[in-house]
Order: C-alpha cells, then sequence, then structure tokens
C-alpha cells in the first residue's frame, strides 16, 4: 500500500518513491527489473501507481526487455542493484553501440557499506568503460527532476543512460516537490538493421558514432549544466556528486561546492572554472576516487581521499571532516550489532540442520538462506554470486577424491534457480563428475530476501497476479538429471535427511526441490491464491 499520496503538491517520500513518481509523469510505457536491495521498491510503486511493471527472470533479461521496448520508439527503465550490473553488462556495452529509438533509463542502486550485498563496486566504472551517459541523484527531489532529465538525454541522442542511486538515496526520505513530467511517446517499429545488428561491419562504425555522442554531450553538459554551485569561501573549495554533497555543505558550511550532476560524460570546462580561483579543492566521493582519478586525468590538480581508510563504506558528516583535516588515522571500531539470522519457523532451517548433520560441503549461494554459514548452523562453505552454487559444487566434484566428493552439494534458492541456476543443470548434464552431484532447491514459494517480490516459480506475476508457473521437475527431466524428488523438509525432516543421503550416495545427477514456504509470506501466498481463485472463478462464470 502506498505510504503517501501521489497527486499530493509536496511529499516526503524516500528516493525510490520519488523515481517511481517520476516514471509515472514521465509515462514509462515500460518497467523492468529483477529485485535487489536497495532497488526494488522503485517497480513495486510504480505498479502501485498504475504503471506497467514486470519482474524478470534476471536483470539480463529485464534489460533485454526494456531495450526491445526503447527500439519501438517507446520510454522504458529497467532496475537493478550494483550486481545486477554484471548480469546485465552484456546488454548495456552494446546498447550503447546501437542506440535506442525511444528512451532508455538504467536505474542501477549501489550499496556503499555493504549493507546488503557481497561487493561494494562502483558502477561508475561501468558507465567509463560502457561509454554510458551517467546521472548522479544526491535526494529524492534530485532522483524526481533527474530521470526526466535523463530520459530528455536519452531521446535526444538516442542512447541509454544510467542514473545511479545509492544505499543512503534510495531510502532516505527528503521533501518533493513535483515539477510535471513529459509528454507520451508513441511506440512504432522502424526498421534500422545497421543501427540494431551489431556484426562488424555494422558495429566499427556505431563504435565511432558513440564517442561523437560523447563528445557532443560533454557541450550538453557544460551548456545546460546539470551542476550546482554553492559559493563560498575560495580558500575551500570541493567537488562531489550524489548524497556526499549533502555531507560537505554539513561538514564544510564555508566552502565553496561544486555538485556534480551528470558525471558521465564530465563537464571538464565546469569544473576548470570552479577550480581556477580556489586555494586548495577536495574531491568527496564514496568507494572508489572515480571523479578524482578521472578530473586529474583532465589535468586539474585535486586532492582525494586517503584510499585506506575512506576508500571503503558509507561517508557521513565525521568522516568527510576528517578527510578535510587530512587524517589518515583509521575509523573508530564500529559497535557490534546483533548478528543477522534465519526468521524463527523459517524452513531453511530444518534444510541446514540436515545438510550439518551430513556432514555436507555445501557450495551456497545466495538469499536469505545464506544466513546459515552463520552460527548456530556454520553450514555453507562458499558464496560468490548468483547461481555459482551449481557451478562451484560441479568443480569440487570434478577434483576431489571420491569419498569426499560425495559429500558435496550444491544449495540454491527458487528465485535465485530461475535468475541463474538453470544453465547450471545444463552444466551438470553435460559434463557429468564421476561421483554424479546433488543440487538442492530451497523453495520457499518467493523471493523472501529483498522483501517477499514474485518470480516465474510462484506462478503470480509483481501484482501478484496468476500467470504461468515454471515446473523446476519438467526442467530437470528435460536437462538430463537422473532423479528428481520433491520433499517438504519442515513436515518431513526425516524423508528429506534420507532422500538426501541416498542422493549422496549415488554416482548419479540428483534434483531435490525442499519446498516449504517462507513463514513471513504465507499469509499473504494464501491470501493472493484465494483472490486468484475467485476471480478465475468469477471469469469462468
Amino acid at each position: 500500500m502506498l505510504s503517501f499520496d501521489p497527486n499530493a503538491s509536496r511529499m516526503l517520500i524516500s528516493g525510490n518513491e520519488a523515481l517511481a513518481l517520476s516514471m509515472l509523469h514521465c509515462k514509462v510505457q515500460l518497467a523492468t527489473g529483477y529485485p535487489g536491495t536497495p532497488s526494488t521498491e522503485i517497480l513495486e510503486n510504480f505498479s502501485e501507481f498504475g504503471g506497467k511493471a514486470q519482474w524478470a527472470p534476471n536483470e539480463k533479461v529485464a534489460a533485454e526487455v526494456a531495450l526491445g521496448a526503447a527500439f519501438a520508439a517507446a520510454r522504458s527503465v529497467v532496475t537493478m542493484k550494483h550486481v545486477g550490473l554484471n548480469v546485465a553488462s552484456d546488454v548495456l556495452y552494446t546498447a550503447t553501440y546501437s542506440g535506442v529509438s525511444g528512451g532508455m533509463v538504467w536505474i542501477v542502486a549501489d550499496d556503499p557499506g555493504q549493507a546488503s550485498s557481497q561487493n561494494e563496486q562502483d558502477t561508475r566504472n561501468h558507465a567509463k568503460a560502457a561509454v554510458c551517459p551517467m546521472f548522479e541523484p544526491s535526494d529524492s527531489q534530485d532522483a524526481y527532476e533527474m530521470l526526466k532529465t535523463a530520459f530528455e538525454v536519452s531521446e535526444k541522442f538516442q542512447i541509454p543512460v544510467i542514473l545511479r542511486m545509492t544505499t543512503r538515496v534510495c531510502h532516505s526520505k527528503s521533501i518533493v516537490r513535483p515539477t510535471g513530467g513529459l509528454e507520451a511517446l508513441t511506440p512504432k517499429f522502424v526498421r534500422d538493421i545497421a543501427s540494431r545488428v551489431m556484426v562488424p561491419g555494422y558495429s566499427k562504425p556505431a563504435a565511432r558514432r558513440l564517442r561523437k555522442k560523447m563528445e557532443d554531450l560533454e557541450v550538453w553538459n557544460v551548456q545546460n549544466h546539470e551542476s550546482l554551485v554553492v559559493e563560498g569561501s575560495n580558500d575551500l573549495g570541493i567537488i562531489t556528486s550524489g548524497i556526499c554533497f549533502h555531507h560537505a555543505r554539513e561538514a564544510a558550511p564555508e566552502a565553496s561546492i561544486l555538485k556534480l550532476g551528470m558525471t558521465y560524460p564530465l563537464p571538464a570546462d565546469v569544473i576548470r572554472d570552479f577550480v581556477k580561483d580556489k586555494k586548495r579543492v577536495v574531491v568527496i566521493e564514496e568507494n572508489d576516487p572515480w571523479l578524482a582519478e578521472n578530473i586529474r586525468a583532465l589535468g586539474i590538480s585535486v586532492e582525494a581521499k586517503y584510499d585506506p581508510v575512506f576508500r571503503f563504506g558509507e561517508l557521513d558528516v565525521n568522516r568527510v571532516k576528517r578527510i578535510l583535516a587530512g587524517e589518515k588515522t583509521p575509523d573508530p571500531e564500529a559497535v557490534k550489532g546483533k548478528p543477522p539470522a534465519l526468521c524463527q519457523g523459517c524452513p531453511h532451517q530444518s534444510s541446514f540442520a540436515v545438510f550439518k548433520e551430513l556432514d555436507c560441503i555445501v557450495a551456497g549461494d545466495i538469499g536469505c538462506y545464506t544466513l546459515a554459514a552463520l552460527p548456530p548452523y556454520s553450514a555453507m562453505d562458499m558464496m560468490i554470486d548468483m547461481g555459482a552454487s551449481i557451478g562451484m559444487g560441479l568443480g569440487l566434484r570434478h577434483v576431489l577424491p571420491p569419498e569426499e566428493a560425495r559429500r558435496v552439494v550444491s544449495v540454491i534458492g527458487d528465485s535465485t534457480f530461475v535468475h541463474s541456476g538453470i544453465t547450471g543443470l545444463v552444466e551438470m548434464a553435460y559434463n557429468r563428475p564421476a561421483t554424479g552431484h546433488v543440487v538442492v532447491i530451497v523453495d520457499n514459494s518467493i523471493t523472501a530476501m529483498t522483501g517477499q517480490q514474485e518470480h516465474p516459480g510462484t506462478g503470480r506475476k509483481l501484482d501478484h497476479s496468476p500467470t504461468y508457473k515454471l515446473d523446476y521437475t519438467e526442467i530437470a527431466k528435460a536437462t538430463g538429471i537422473d532423479n528428481v524428488v520433491e520433499v517438504n523438509p519442515v513436515r518431513d525432516r526425516e524423508a528429506f535427511k534420507t532422500v538426501l543421503r541416498e542422493a549422496l550416495s549415488k554416482n548419479e545427477l540428483s534434483l531435490i526441490v525442499a519446498k516449504s514456504p517462507c513463514i513471513l509470506a504465507l499469509k499473504s501466498i494464501l491470501a493472493w491464491e484465494k483472490a486468484n481463485k475467485e476471480a478465475a472463478a468469477k471469469q469462468e462464470k
């Protein structure tokens, strides 16, 4: 349910809510994505507003769907968290070559400090490597306004645009005053083989066109000045972007500040004009020293944060003060909080208790169940990226001595399996280890980790309406898996233990679907299923 009135003239909303509202006002015709903190709520709110929003199996597919819409002269959005861009980068790095006919914005949410992520990568590096224009909002109002500007740039220069969010901007609330959107586009298809079929004969000239667009975009950035200059003392100038702008203003109220809005390509002339009369210029930014390095590449001398101390984690007012003071001492040790744990009644507790009892070597994956790596279970031995559990398990099986290899099991969640585990089953059947292998899908009927979102295995769309439900058993059989079993590890714990022990003893391929719904989502799942059945019954009448 919406927590605010989208028709109000002034509202206190999060950055994610502001983006959804702006998408509505910009008349976005299709929004796709894959749930991932801190970006998840964007599509959920857009759907609540009545926009066409849908979850895809993974970020790559979501980006391809949004790109297809943009080839049809429509206005589209694709959302993901920073690691999702790794999955979708194959699309981005060539879509900048092909360009778009409508408007396409990639909303990518970085997670400085790794509040809910396995790494702290910086999307700004992707923007430069993919040669993709990029904007960085600093608060909810910025997010609302910059999405509109991003579409204007995308449609003017016929190129995808990245809107880089961060956790603090996504989830913090600030005042937004809506200022109006864009006129709707009229989708249509115009054949343009030379622009959209990226074989070498067409992609080579496309690369030159792309670089020319970047030159033109830098001119646009200077002339339109999506940057903000806060006049202050010439003794200290600060160049920054995103949430760091607010930290810098509070940490050094006397300083002159240049807040960059479009950070790729950089407005070189604007930066040169800002620094020319400053005695000292410091770049304040989170994560990589991306701005500092690229500004220095322009031949402009600036100071940067001291990397060993300030490269990791979010910045705040106190850390910015320490950067400006030139401090190099380590941050004070953070107060240790209570470690995360599986919910009481979580079905994964039963599954991982059995893995531990059987002394399994567990190649794990990303989801709520990753918490089973922590005490009291300590029952997951590795976790790297979405879908890696199956491949890593196979690698272990191929090289370990037979008795040890038979302890290896790959454990993956239902949403993660759909995201990138299916190809692992294909690999398992294609390159079979001598000892076989065992994959367990811990199926809790929802994408629980990111807030209970749907996926193709739930039989429900983003808005919980019914759709085709993926059948894991049939998929496994189609790939050539020898043994497929479904069992409830909560109701039939001993049966699950027996099935797993037997599978581990065989030199065969086995898929076990450990199916038991998320305890937090169960009430909602039952309500959605009941509503869908009632709706179907009414249609039949």
